[in-house]
């Protein structure tokens, strides 16, 4: 997924309220008291960055000296000597005691794009993506949401899982033109589609919705998992993942409606309805 250059350095303080703006996940954050707000908006903008880098232009062996750099800069963080333009993040990391492991696999998520062009993993390879490039930012969020360890940890799980599914269901088209294709290989050889073929020609193929359906049916699980978690957590805790929840699970509704048969119209954001799902978790 591309996204927006972030660039931190020792000059130059990032406004992370700023990058967070145009996400999905803006409205969510919003609604939070105002240190855990911040603290969502430092964890956005580090997933932000890693990201950058791993979907950049620059060859692979910069991308991967990058994504190194921010380990090492994480490191800094936890020893207490972050350099100036992560202070903030250093602080957030200390208050809401957010894991070091979990910021390292967002980054080793992230080295997976760097390394090479993903194309049609096996099951096991796309579950752990899902969980380093997905589920770890929802371990620190639910952290700093202050839900206890195991529903915490079992909601990071699902949510993440449904949202990614849902990305990776959304962008078909849009990864093919960056070379990746995240469809689980076994799904596309049960359909008969070479999972060892060009990104286009498995987006192209007409046996493609009939995969698309099973993971259709994989996120919707996902998304019924996270909400028997929510239903049993502290309402104030989950106001935000409600609404992150209720986001995404539109936007999967949205892309089954338009269905995986070519032509694939690119999905803009229903504005009102999202704006209906933040009044209904945020202010009820």
């Amino acid at each position: 997924m591309a996204v927006s250059n972030l660039v931190v350095d020792d000059t130059q303080q990032t406004d992370a309220a700023a990058v967070t703006a145009g996400s999905s996940f803006y409205l969510a954050m919003r609604i939070l008291p105002a240190a855990q707000r911040d603290a969502m908006y430092q964890v956005y903008a580090f997933c932000r960055a890693v990201d950058d880098i791993a979907d950049s232009d620059l060859p692979r062996s910069e991308r991967a000296a990058g994504l190194e750099a921010w380990r090492a800069d994480i490191d800094a963080c936890y020893a207490g000597t972050p350099r100036p333009s992560l202070a903030a993040l250093t602080r957030h990391i200390h208050t809401f005691q957010l894991q070091r492991d979990d910021f390292h696999a967002m980054i080793d998520g992230m080295a997976m794009d760097a390394a090479a062009d993903i194309c049609a993993p096996d099951e096991a390879t796309l579950d752990l993506y899902c969980d380093r490039v997905a589920s770890s930012a929802g371990r620190l969020s639910v952290r700093i949401f202050g839900m206890e360890p195991e529903p915490g940890r079992l909601l990071a799980h699902h949510l993440g899982r449904a949202l990614q599914l849902t990305n990776i269901l959304r962008d078909i088209d849009e990864d093919a033109d960056i070379n990746r294709c995240y469809l689980p290989r076994e799904l596309l050889a049960r359909e008969g589609i070479d999972a060892g073929g060009d990104p286009h020609a498995i987006a192209a193929d007409p046996s493609l919705p009939r995969v698309c359906a099973t993971l259709a049916e994989r996120a919707k699980q996902h998304f019924a998992e996270a909400d028997a978690i929510m239903d049993r957590a502290p309402r104030i805790q989950v106001k935000a993942p409600r609404i992150m929840s209720g986001v995404y699970r539109c936007l999967l509704d949205r892309t089954l409606e338009r269905g995986f048969d070519l032509p694939r119209a690119k999905l803009g954001k229903p504005r009102a309805r999202l704006l209906w799902i933040l009044a209904r978790y945020a202010l009820f």
